[in-house]
């Protein structure tokens, strides 16, 4: 039963990238086919009569075959995006696939952190506070969670910059700052992509301190808002675990409260928690690139402000928003698969995930 569970979420992932496509290719051929034909003109175009310029639409209308029903363009969009041709991006001179993945590993190094930091914490502090309902500890992480939950983050972003880059000038905007010529000139060589991984593996431990340096205040800011929300989900299930008979039962057995909090409650409460950590994933992925911007990290934030806020980029905005549900997609099913494992009854009776 588990097997097959597994087998048709994995076949959920190409029928979500087909309907999410559709409906993405759909909404560009809401503009009528000159508007798509401009976005093949060169950038350099000599000035043209209005004839000449007609002519010049209707030829690219033609050759792209803008005309055509929607399933034939579609199809063959498809076609071109599973051989790799993810179109041209005139904002950056670019092929929009080379671009995106050059910048992912910008992304995914500050996702990565906030994960590695994120749920450990929300976790243990969740159970903690539950465990302790209504006593200080738990008063004061309510205080917190509210605190976080009520901030947006580009505004906390914007407040910690203040206090500890404008005021103290412990921890500075930027993924590199003054290393981005030497990184650049030398013989370092970019294995993963990750600044800090990289750093260690060419022996350079300053470039990893300089980089974790100006992952603190994102990753704190990223990780706040999603750790109040599980934290949250699993307080409320710590607290319902330690009301039950079994509990009582427990003690009554001469087991520690320690034994009672993480072996026992922190077991039973783990799939809400799961659950909450799945839409968190999501959330966060997709959040990473309001952080971005307000931390100067150039990484696929940049392509969507330039290529939606700064001139038209359809091919670029198009290939950004399916490399996004790209990388959700498996996260996802990641963290679903962890709360089957944790959970039997979701083995046992053949709960859809």
């Amino acid at each position: 039963m588990f097997l097959k569970q597994i087998a048709l979420r994995l076949l959920m992932i190409p029928l979500t990238l087909l309907i999410v496509t559709a409906a993405l290719y759909g909404i560009i051929m809401l503009a009528p086919a000159e508007e798509r034909a401009s976005l093949y003109l060169p950038p350099r175009l000599p000035l043209l009569s209005a004839e000449e310029m007609q002519n010049v639409m209707d030829r690219l209308i033609a050759e792209h075959g803008l005309n055509d029903p929607y399933p034939v363009q579609y199809a063959r969009w498809l076609g071109d995006l599973l051989r790799g041709d993810w179109g041209w991006s005139p904002t950056f001179n670019e092929d929009v696939l080379v671009l995106l993945k050059r910048r992912l590993p910008v992304t995914a190094e500050l996702t990565f952190y906030s994960v590695l930091t994120l749920i450990p914490v929300a976790l243990a502090m969740g159970v903690m506070a539950g465990w302790r309902a209504r006593r200080p500890f738990d008063r004061g992480f309510r205080l917190a969670a509210f605190v976080a939950t009520s901030v947006p983050p580009f505004i906390l972003g914007l407040f910690l910059l203040s206090i500890f880059y404008v005021g103290l000038n412990w921890f500075p905007p930027g993924r590199t700052g003054i290393y981005s010529l030497t990184l650049s000139n030398s013989d370092f060589r970019t294995i993963t992509g990750f600044l800090t991984f990289d750093g260690l593996l060419n022996g350079r431990p300053d470039v990893v301190i300089d980089a974790l340096r100006r992952l603190v205040l994102p990753v704190f800011t990223l990780s706040l808002l999603y750790w109040a929300t599980i934290a949250r989900v699993t307080r409320v299930a710590m607290i319902e675990e330690k009301n039950k008979a079994y509990m009582e039962a427990a003690r009554a057995r001469g087991l520690r409260e320690r034994q009672l909090e993480w072996r026992h409650a922190f077991r039973n409460a783990a799939l809400p928690a799961f659950s909450a950590i799945v839409l968190s994933a999501a959330g966060l992925v997709t959040g990473v690139y309001v952080i971005e911007v307000v931390f100067n990290f150039k990484g696929l934030s940049e392509l969507i402000t330039k290529g939606f806020f700064v001139a038209p980029d359809a091919p670029l905005v198009l290939g950004f928003a399916i490399f996004s549900v790209l990388l959700v997609l498996p996260i996802m099913l990641v963290f679903d698969l962890l709360r089957t494992v944790l959970d039997p009854r979701l083995r046992d009776e053949g709960v859809d995930l």
